[in-house]
């Protein structure tokens, strides 16, 4: 079984799209029992609330529903219990290696450096450019997938 946590900032926006993108993909392949896909913040602001309403239209848009869904934030043990712990952009990974205590066994890496394109995936929050991050994400979590042979 392959353990993924996607983690950004809020857990509200990118983090949530990705968990429930990648479950929609690996329903779709008929793999449910072979993944555990969750997510979470590198900060407390949002603890408890639901998906952004323009992420969670944007899922909806798509036949994805993520009803349930409330943010919680990454702590030192999920470093042991996920195979992989993907941030969203940079400035998470900073802050996952230092609540997970570094990286020693390379887990920790942006959703987007498996891609031939590797960078950072904006914040909607900011930019108000949920097309682009359903996109991005839609790439990484193809990506992750058929780098994981699913």
């Amino acid at each position: 079984m392959t353990k993924i946590l996607f983690v950004c900032l809020g857990n509200i926006c990118r983090s949530p799209m990705a968990e429930m993108i990648l479950r929609d993909m690996v329903r779709r392949r008929g793999l449910e029992a072979e993944f555990v896909i969750a997510s979470a913040a590198t900060s407390t602001e949002e603890i408890g609330n639901p998906v952004y309403p323009p992420a969670r239209r944007m899922l909806a848009s798509h036949g994805i529903d993520c009803g349930g869904k409330r943010a919680v934030q990454l702590c030192r043990a999920d470093y042991d219990r996920y195979d992989w712990l993907l941030g969203m952009e940079t400035a998470n990974i900073r802050r996952m290696r230092a609540i997970c205590g570094g990286d020693p066994e390379g887990k920790i890496a942006r959703l987007l450096d498996g891609t031939p394109n590797p960078r950072d995936i904006a914040d909607p929050w900011y930019t108000g450019d949920f097309q682009s991050t359903w996109d991005d994400l839609v790439e990484g979590c193809t990506a992750l997938l058929d780098r994981l042979g699913s």
